[in-house]
């Protein structure tokens, strides 16, 4: 049976974050680039690239850049927004990159991390960004903030994009926030698959404390600790976000 991740990053997946927009991703880049402080024409990874929206950014401030992703749908969405493919997309799995290294920078964003069942798993994604990483490379993990999270969940919510109606469900549930979602086509158009589309979105809920060990394992150390891209420092109780900037331990 297919992983939860083989399965929610195709097309429907384009419909319940069609709100994600460019513009969003290019302030997120400034503030990215800010905590950097990589020359242009550095060589950036972005891992879990999704439909291109940081990576394009990347590439548009001056540097060179490749997005990896698991999805051939979003890769194709990639594509499809780079006509003159100033970016190089490549199909991967995050725990096994076909890449020799040699990065300035390797980025993880939005939430891009805690897919697996086993703490191994996640371990040998961070060894992949070291290996990817030149010495004195630096990475990006934007990671949800757990404490957050769980305080502020929103049990269930209702939008309705392109006549789909999206139903999202959230629970707390063994160490994991769980999203199941419901699409339901209301246009009523033939060519489209009758009854509801189901798909599930797992992410391990891992703390501060989790990752620094992780990290530390992996050969990775922390430098900073933001709670958003408004460059907030992070607070356990109040930060949306645990985005962390580091680089490769000595």
């Amino acid at each position: 049976m297919a992983e939860w991740y083989e399965q929610s990053f195709g097309e429907d997946y384009l419909v319940v974050y069609k709100h994600r927009d460019f513009q969003g991703a290019k302030h997120e880049v400034h503030k990215m680039i800010s905590w950097l402080g990589l020359p242009i024409g550095a060589k950036i990874l972005d891992l879990c690239c999704g439909m291109g929206r940081h990576a394009m950014a990347l590439e548009e401030a001056g540097y060179e850049v490749i997005g990896v992703d698991l999805s051939e749908v979003l890769l194709r969405e990639a594509r499809r927004n780079d006509p003159d493919q100033r970016v190089t997309w490549m199909h991967a799995d995050m725990r096994n990159l076909p890449l020799s290294g040699g990065f300035d920078a390797v980025v993880n964003l939005f939430t891009s991390f805690g897919y697996f069942d086993q703490d191994a798993e996640h371990i040998k994604v961070l060894k992949e960004v070291r290996r990817m990483l030149k010495p004195g490379g630096q990475f990006i993990i934007d990671f949800l903030n757990p404490e957050y999270t769980m305080a502020h969940l929103v049990p269930e919510s209702e939008r309705t994009y392109d006549g789909q109606l999206i139903k999202e469900r959230r629970v707390i549930d063994d160490g994991y926030v769980k999203k199941r979602i419901e699409i339901i086509d209301q246009t009523g158009a033939a060519d489209l698959r009758t009854g509801p589309r189901h798909y599930l979105e797992r992410i391990k809920l891992y703390s501060l404390e989790d990752f620094t060990a992780m990290l530390e394992e992996a050969g990775l150390g922390l430098k900073e600790i933001y709670g958003s891209y408004d460059e907030d420092s992070f607070d356990p109780l109040v930060s949306p976000r645990m985005i962390m900037v580091g680089d490769v331990s000595s």
